[in-house]
């Protein structure tokens, strides 16, 4: 179904043998997204915060999966990142079949979401609350998706380990 060497992808949602949609710019095997930066933006009323547009550009026409992998943070998949995801947590499966019960806590509480026509995303209340959001948010890129986190936790935890980022530096940046 195409040439050899395009990406072609389900999407979330449709079952096995349905549509298949072709992502323009996906080397196999590989995801869309490349999120940098961070940002801090308000919630409003309805728990809904805006995507800054760099962030939308990396993932545009995506839908996205939000969860909570990494307490406190909140970790929010564009849909090519998670089509990985979901192959990895198959796997875990089929070699760890004890993994079943975290692997259902996990999904339990992810949801899909997809960006308005203004760019926001909605976050849930149980999730909101899980990740300790108030009025401000950081939205922080991790290069294949996008953390959100509430700012004085994020600022807590990298500061708690500072001591030891020096140790990474050497290995990554040459």
């Amino acid at each position: 179904m195409g040439t050899s060497g395009e990406q072609w992808y389900r999407p979330l949602g449709t079952p096995e043998g349905f549509t298949l949609l072709k992502v323009a710019g996906m080397q196999a095997g590989r995801g869309l997204g490349k999120f940098l930066g961070s940002y801090l933006y308000q919630l409003d009323d309805k728990g809904r915060v805006s995507l800054p547009a760099a962030f939308r550009r990396e993932a545009a026409d995506q839908r996205f999966v939000l969860l909570q992998p990494y307490p406190p943070a909140l970790a929010l998949y564009p849909e090519g990142e998670w089509l990985q995801v979901e192959e990895r947590v198959r796997d875990l499966l089929k070699h760890q079949p004890e993994a079943r019960m975290w692997v259902l806590r996990m999904m339990s509480g992810a949801v899909e979401c997809a960006p308005d026509s203004q760019g926001r995303i909605l976050i849930p209340a149980r999730l909101k609350e899980a990740a300790q959001l108030e009025q401000q948010v950081m939205l922080v890129g991790a290069i294949d998706k996008v953390e959100i986190w509430n700012p004085a936790l994020f600022d807590s935890a990298v500061g708690e380990e500072a001591a030891q980022f020096a140790q990474y530096a050497p290995k990554i940046f040459r």
